[in-house]
């Protein structure tokens, strides 16, 4: 995966990846309270809005 776009250095932060397959990765913190149901092999992370829209202002997506 290549990485697009970090909101900082420590690779433990959001973080926003290319894949080879044509699509987008995200890394961020996993949200347990979130109330929803979602299968069992899915997750859902929260990452800064801005960080997506930094990513569409550079032209990365």
């Amino acid at each position: 995966m290549e990485v697009l776009l970090s909101s900082c250095d420590e690779g433990d932060c959001p973080t926003l990846y290319r894949t080879d397959r044509g699509t987008l990765a995200v890394q961020g913190e996993r949200i347990t309270d979130h109330g929803r149901e979602i299968p069992g092999h899915e997750t859902m992370v929260e990452i800064p809005v801005e960080l997506i829209r930094k990513a569409v202002r550079d032209r990365l997506v």
